[in-house]
């Protein structure tokens, strides 16, 4: 399952952020997907892995501690139908909280991810 991964799409008041995601089509399958993204230290050291997925409509996410993040993720998904396709955004924190910028820099990172990966 080759994973694309953007590191570096931005940097807020210390935090760093990176996006990644493959095509999938179990619960299953997205628990190997993260365990393969976290096989690299740097994503294994992450403050922050979260993610979502729409598995034939049905949405499922994680925050990973980021309360809010997954739903977001979900959002932009279903806003643009993108079924079967697990995102993942990651966050290496700061040290400075970043209030509701955070949830814009999630819809940042997803938005990138669906243009390069071609995904509507």
């Amino acid at each position: 399952m080759p994973i694309l991964t953007l590191d570096n799409i931005l940097t807020d008041r210390g935090s760093k952020y990176a996006v990644s995601g493959a095509p999938c089509t179990s619960e299953v399958d997205a628990k190997e997907l993260l365990k393969l993204l976290k096989k690299n230290k740097k994503f294994a050291k992450a403050t922050h892995n979260t993610w979502g997925l729409l598995l034939d409509g049905v949405p499922i996410k994680s925050d990973d501690g980021e309360t809010g993040a997954g739903n977001v993720i979900l959002r932009m998904l279903e806003r643009d139908d993108v079924q079967n396709h697990l995102v993942v955004v990651t966050r290496w924190y700061g040290g400075k909280h970043l209030g509701g910028d955070r949830f814009r820099h999630v819809q940042t990172c997803v938005r990138a991810y669906l243009d390069e990966a071609g995904l509507p």
